[in-house]
């Protein structure tokens, strides 16, 4: 055999071993796209699936609950958001602690009157 055809065979084996590593390379790369695609689209489906249904609990809670006579729950939804942002807005020194039974100071309350100290007052000693 002459070199030339020692040659001419070297790169018919080389054009056949790199277009078969590039086949191999192109499947490869396909596949991970598709498993790519398929992960995405999962994902996203399970993310519509959540926030729909999270969305569908929500409206009814609304519904049921809060909900005036006549009013939607789109209305509702806007009416509490309002509400929500007075309440936010407000100035913590406005907003007085509830009081507790029978008119009493709440636990909150009496702390701020005994400067911060929550804990029981003392009794008095009892006489023997």
């Amino acid at each position: 055999m002459s070199e030339s055809k020692l040659n001419h065979a070297n790169e018919k084996i080389k054009e056949g071993v790199v277009g078969g590593y590039k086949k191999i390379e192109e499947g490869v790369v396909d596949c991970y796209r598709k498993i790519e695609n398929g992960v995405g689209g999962g994902y996203k489906k399970i993310e519509e699936t959540v926030v729909n249904g999270f969305e569908k609990v929500s409206d009814r809670f609304i519904e049921t609950f809060f909900t005036r006579e006549g009013e939607s729950v789109e209305e509702a939804k806007k009416r509490l958001a309002r509400q929500a942002a007075r309440e936010q807005n407000k100035e913590p020194s406005a907003q007085q602690p509830a009081a507790g039974k029978d008119g009493e100071e709440s636990p909150a309350q009496q702390a701020a009157h005994n400067g911060g100290e929550s804990g029981p007052e003392e009794a008095p000693e009892a006489k023997a």
